[in-house]
Order: structure tokens, then C-alpha cells, then sequence
């Protein structure tokens, strides 16, 4: 999943701004709208690898040129803090980015949310607490239920998966039995970064009354692997990390179902999406959010490049902001 970036580093991103303006759209409704620009940027931060990272934007560049009629230009941002600036400074006037980022945009440069990120059909994501002494945190038998992204059967307690049925992550769930959690207990967390290995734990075992700093022994990890791996080898009696990380040690760890049980899941932790600068028109802004919306199923291709491009699966237009709201107020507890 993509990582937040809780400062706002400007990198250096060569990219093209707004150039004059265009005659007014297809309708050719001048009084109705405003002009739109002849150009448009969009900035992103790609979850491919390699030297042609700007090429592997073309065919979605080249799909929102045609169908908007005018350029739309891609770059390349070295993290997601660059996408916030550059859409700040009007370098770029279209970004996908993770949630932190959308919130910043947001907050700080009145930016508009058009699109959330889907993933395997879901908008957001708990962070689950493992464990390997379910005797102390599961208040009945661990069950099992299906992970239906792989196919794996992982074992849970508390009632936060049925029995037999596919594993739905839904959260917040059993959050109370992290209040199980005691002093000295060694706790798994990952870098103070990262939504579902750090933030969105501490914030609820905090509110369940367990001093995070002072009432723990804290473990550091780095990964969701590794935060599960620190259960299973007893490094850690509690560890967590995104639904359901457990799968990502599934070769290296077959009996990772009967060794590392999950007991709680957080509130929802939201995907990122997309944002544009509230300068732009109205009516681009429309049809800009319903071709992207649209994207994914226009071809196969399109399918392909959105997966191997950003990691998704779809775009919603159903953008539940109050998620990306509440995601600003946990990363407000961390800011320093």
C-alpha cells in the first residue's frame, strides 16, 4: 500500500503549467462556462519501477487528450509530498496521490477530491493486530475464513471474520481487546510513517487506555512482512499491519494461519486518489472525473496500465471525504 508522508518535501519535478487558453468546449456554451486552458499537467508517483517511468503514463495521457481535446501532460513526482507542492505552486493541476497527500492538498491549497483509489473492490483498509497468544486476546476459538485476494484460509477471533465465509477486513472490530494489551508486553510497530504499522494502531490502543510510550516495549520493524514474521518467530506478542499482510509470508511461513491469529481490526484506513486545482473549470473538472472513472474499463490495456501504473483496480467517484478528513486528524497526532 502506499506509504503517507507526514512533511511536505518539494522535490524538483520538471513539468509544463497551464499555457493560454483554449477555445471554449465542444458545446461551444462561452456564457455557460469558463474557457478552458489548452494544457493541463497531471502528476503522480508510480508504483513501477525503471527508467521509463514517464512513458509508462502515455496511454492514459494520451486517453484523456483525445476524449478532452486538449494536452494532458504526465510527470513523474519523486514522492507523494511532490504532488502536493506541485499542484500547490500550479505545476501540475491534476495529482494521484495517497491519502495524507489528498488531505494536505486539501487543507492547504483548497484543492477538490474527485476520485478515490479502489483496490481488490475497496476504498480503505483496516490495520489488523496479530498475534500469537490468543489465549489472552481472543475472547472465543480462532476461526478460519477465506482471504479471497489469494485464496488463503487465515484464522481470527473475536468475531471480526465469520467461519467458513470470505474475510471482508471490516473494521473498526473487537478494538476494545486491544485494552488486553499490558505493560511491558513487546508490541511490533513500523516507522511512525506508516498508517496501518504505526498510526492508526497507536491511536486506538491509546484509546483503549495503553501507554503506547511508557507501557510497551516496543519493537521496530520495518515492512508488513516483518511486522508479521515478528509474531510467528516470538519476537513480538502483538504486531500489526495492513488486511491481511499475513499473506505476504504465506510461502516462507505455511503455518502462518495457526501461528499468527488476528483479534482486531482499526477504523478504516482510506486508499488515496485524486485531486485537482480549484481553478479549473467546472465542466472540464466533470468530464475530466468521469473519463478517469471510466478508465479502467474502457480497454484491456487500460485495465493493465492502471494495475502496473498506480496498483489499482478502479477509480469511484464516491469519495466518502470525511475518511480523508479523519485520516488529517490522526496524522495531526504525529506531525512531530
Amino acid at each position: 500500500m502506499r506509504k503517507s508522508l507526514l512533511t511536505a518535501g518539494v522535490a524538483a519535478v520538471a513539468v509544463l503549467t497551464l499555457a493560454g487558453c483554449s477555445s471554449t468546449p465542444a458545446d461551444g456554451s462561452a456564457d455557460e462556462a469558463t474557457e478552458w486552458p489548452e494544457s493541463i499537467t497531471l502528476s503522480l508517483v508510480p508504483s513501477v519501477e525503471g527508467e521509463d517511468l514517464a512513458q509508462a503514463l502515455d496511454p492514459l495521457t494520451a486517453y484523456l487528450s483525445e476524449n478532452l481535446g486538449i494536452e494532458v501532460d504526465g510527470v513523474v513526482a519523486s514522492d507523494y509530498a511532490a504532488t502536493v507542492e506541485a499542484l500547490g505552486t500550479d505545476q501540475a493541476q491534476v495529482i494521484i496521490t495517497d491519502a495524507g497527500s489528498l488531505y494536505n492538498a486539501i487543507d492547504r491549497y483548497d484543492a477538490e477530491l474527485i476520485l478515490r483509489d479502489v483496490r481488490f473492490g475497496a476504498t480503505s483498509y483496516a490495520a489488523v493486530a496479530y498475534t500469537n497468544n490468543p489465549d489472552k486476546y481472543c475472547d472465543d476459538e480462532p476461526v478460519m475464513s477465506t482471504y479471497a485476494a489469494s485464496g488463503i484460509e487465515l484464522s481470527s477471533c473475536n468475531g471480526i471474520e465469520e467461519a467458513g465465509a470470505e474475510s471482508t477486513g471490516s473494521g473498526p472490530a473487537a478494538v476494545e481487546a486491544l485494552g488486553k494489551i499490558t505493560d511491558g508486553t513487546k508490541v511490533a510497530l513500523q516507522a511512525a510513517t506508516s498508517p496501518a504499522g504505526y498510526q492508526y494502531p497507536v491511536v486506538a490502543m491509546r484509546e483503549q487506555g495503553v501507554d503506547t510510550d511508557a507501557g510497551i516495549t516496543q519493537v521496530p520493524v520495518e515492512g508488513n512482512n516483518n511486522a508479521v514474521l515478528a509474531v510467528y518467530n516470538g519476537d513480538a506478542e502483538v504486531s500489526f499491519g495492513y488486511w491481511d499482510a499475513r499473506t505476504t509470508v504465506a510461502e516462507e511461513a505455511p503455518d502462518i494461519a495457526d501461528e499468527v491469529v488476528a483479534f482486531a481490526y482499526t477504523e478504516m484506513i482510506p486508499n488515496g486518489g485524486v485531486a485537482v486545482n480549484s481553478a479549473l473549470p467546472d465542466d472540464l473538472v466533470e468530464e475530466l472525473t468521469t473519463l478517469l472513472d471510466e478508465y479502467a474499463d474502457s480497454s484491456e490495456e487500460a485495465a493493465s496500465v492502471m494495475f502496473d501504473l498506480v496498483g489499482l483496480s478502479d477509480w469511484t467517484s464516491e469519495t466518502a471525504e470525511d475518511e480523508i478528513t479523519r485520516y488529517g486528524e490522526i496524522l495531526a497526532q504525529f506531525a512531530n
